[in-house]
């Protein structure tokens, strides 16, 4: 269990300024770490070929579901999580892998999602809900989703199969060394995300919690820091630092492009997020580097 979803959340509230950044002009969208595919669901779909991606295969089931059979999930979760038991009977037949259909799978993962009192989903005590507000939002899903690719492969692999010059990669990995996040990504993980995505031909972005060490490994990309409330602290007025970091310089892209939906609605992700200024802009030297390697 203790890769289910682990980072969705947070991020949906710098939305706006991520998506502001945005190329203008690619004809491959691939989310490389899906997660609650809510950029997915916030860009304005386009004739642009989309591929959604995640390593976590109960989410790439609930995707797949969502687009492919969307209205038996939605006759499953007519049944409701009444209690704590409840949950955790739900949790360990996921962990047993037990033997249920894909839709029985995708909708006992559902109501983890929406009933778990944080992104880790190992706790039971979410705020009332009532799962018959989420079907109109799973209908949405299931049209938006419609022309999408759905895959469940490593981020090598994927990136090396749908790098063109016309793609753009958005990427939003586990964060690095973070104690709320419990997904098996390690350091090593890390830095070959990194070497995989400086070889890029297409336009590239990544998010990622603000530290040291990945401000020095993506020392070839130009770096924007923001703040954002902590919804995972207990401290009133607490924030999180984040970056985003792209091959490309986006400062001439800030076009409002406004959002539309979000799967999972987690009530502590509508709060607004600060504004992104740039910390670090490759030199001259990195970008030939960088140039002659892809040459």
């Amino acid at each position: 269990m203790n890769s289910f979803m682990s980072w969705v959340g947070g991020k949906k509230a710098l939305r706006e300024e991520i998506v502001q950044r945005f190329p203008l002009s690619y004809e491959r969208y691939i989310e490389v770490f899906g997660g609650g595919g809510w950029v997915l669901f916030h860009k304005p779909p386009g004739r642009d070929f989309e591929v959604y991606n995640d390593f976590n295969s109960l989410l790439v089931n609930l995707y797949r579901c969502v687009r492919d059979r969307h209205e038996e999930l939605i006759d499953s979760l007519r049944y409701v999580l009444n209690s704590r038991e409840d949950f955790e009977l739900i949790k360990q037949a996921l962990a047993r892998d037990s033997p249920a259909s894909d839709v029985q799978r995708a909708s006992w993962f559902y109501q983890i999602i929406r009933y778990s009192y944080a992104s880790a989903l190992t706790s039971y005590g979410s705020q009332p809900h009532d799962m018959r507000a989420n079907f109109p939002l799973i209908e949405q899903a299931h049209r938006r989703l419609k022309d999408v690719v759905v895959e469940n492969k490593d981020f090598g692999e994927l990136i090396a199969q749908y790098d063109r010059e016309d793609t753009f990669f958005y990427c939003d990995p586990p964060y690095f060394n973070a104690e709320h996040y419990e997904v098996a990504f390690p350091k090593t993980d890390h830095i070959r995300l990194h070497d995989t995505l400086a070889k890029c031909k297409g336009l590239v972005m990544v998010s990622y919690n603000y530290c040291d060490f990945i401000c020095g490994l993506y020392r070839d990309f130009y770096i924007f820091h923001t703040t954002r409330p902590n919804s995972m602290s207990q401290t009133a007025g607490s924030e999180y630092e984040e970056v985003v970091m792209t091959n490309y310089d986006p400062r001439a892209l800030g076009v409002d492009r406004g959002w539309q939906m979000d799967l999972f609605q987690r009530g502590e992700d509508r709060d607004g997020g600060g504004t992104y200024r740039l910390i670090h802009e490759p030199t001259k030297k990195q970008e030939e580097e960088h140039e002659h390697e892809e040459s």
